[in-house]
């Protein structure tokens, strides 16, 4: 019978002829400053998140400069309405950050024309502006999206204005349907780019209250293209005026026609 002995390498030595133990205390050592590495960033970010929790509250309101209300209700034949809006959907704009909102019916009675004029101004918080698309809004009504495509028309002042065109329709029985010609305003700039303020830095609350920081939605609509292009001709110039630029200040009311914005300065300085 033979017995099978197994043999057990000794421990490497060292100089001095003992064993060499140094891989597992630095073993031990890259374990423990691990933990260690671990337990400050636990740590950390809990006070960071004590610190900055409340900056990610519901900030308060933040309203314009000029209050929205101010856009006139009489320009170039149109005579405008405040339309009355239900108690839910002003808890629907509070609760996405509505700072300030209009929503009006113009009638022109020598055209034989009417559109409505929709702005949504967010500066509490920007980013929260894409609640009031048209593309969330009119769907939640009932109303069936037909299409998008890009455009463009011109101010009275003679400034070309992006614009995106929504179509939308409602099934029987009352087969309406609506164009909807809607832009942004961020921080002064007209744009159709919701990337420019979707991001990190649009959701942010805008803690300090600065004016230049916001963004406006602004929607023209009607059941014919051409009275929605008419009003919006008509009306944008006012509306770009009333609300900040990028330096947040505000160029309201509009300069007499031909006059320029130093001369306006330099009489409001003598």
């Amino acid at each position: 019978m033979y017995t099978v002995r197994r043999t057990v390498e000794p421990p490497a030595l060292g100089a001095a002829g003992k064993a060499d133990h140094s891989h597992f205390r630095s073993g031990a050592i890259s374990i423990w400053c691990a933990g260690a590495i671990a337990f400050l960033l636990l740590v950390g970010a809990g006070v960071v998140y004590r610190m900055e929790a409340p900056r990610w509250e519901e900030p308060p309101p933040i309203p314009p400069p000029v209050p929205l209300a101010e856009v006139p209700m009489e320009v170039d034949g149109w005579i405008g309405e405040d339309r009355d809006i239900p108690s839910i959907t002003e808890d629907y704009m509070r609760s996405n950050f509505a700072d300030d909102y209009i929503s009006r019916r113009y009638v022109n009675a020598d055209q034989r024309m009417w559109a409505d004029a929709y702005l949504v101004y967010c500066s509490s918080r920007p980013a929260g502006i894409l609640g009031h698309q048209p593309l969330v809004c009119f769907p939640a009504h009932g109303w069936i999206h037909d299409g998008t495509s890009d455009s463009e028309f011109v101010t009275r002042s003679g400034r070309r204005i992006e614009s995106l065109v929504h179509r939308f329709r409602k099934q029987a029985p009352s087969y309406q349907r609506v164009v909807v010609l809607s832009f942004y305003v961020l921080n002064g700039h007209v744009t159709l780019r919701e990337k420019d303020f979707s991001g990190f830095f649009g959701r942010r609350p805008n803690l300090a209250g600065n004016p230049a920081r916001y963004v406006a939605q602004v929607q023209v609509s009607s059941s014919l293209e051409h009275s929605a292009r008419s009003l919006a001709v008509d009306l944008t110039d006012s509306i770009l005026a009333i609300l900040p630029d990028r330096h947040g200040q505000v160029r309201w009311p509009p300069l007499p026609q031909g006059a320029s914005r130093t001369e306006d300065i330099g009489e409001r300085s003598r």
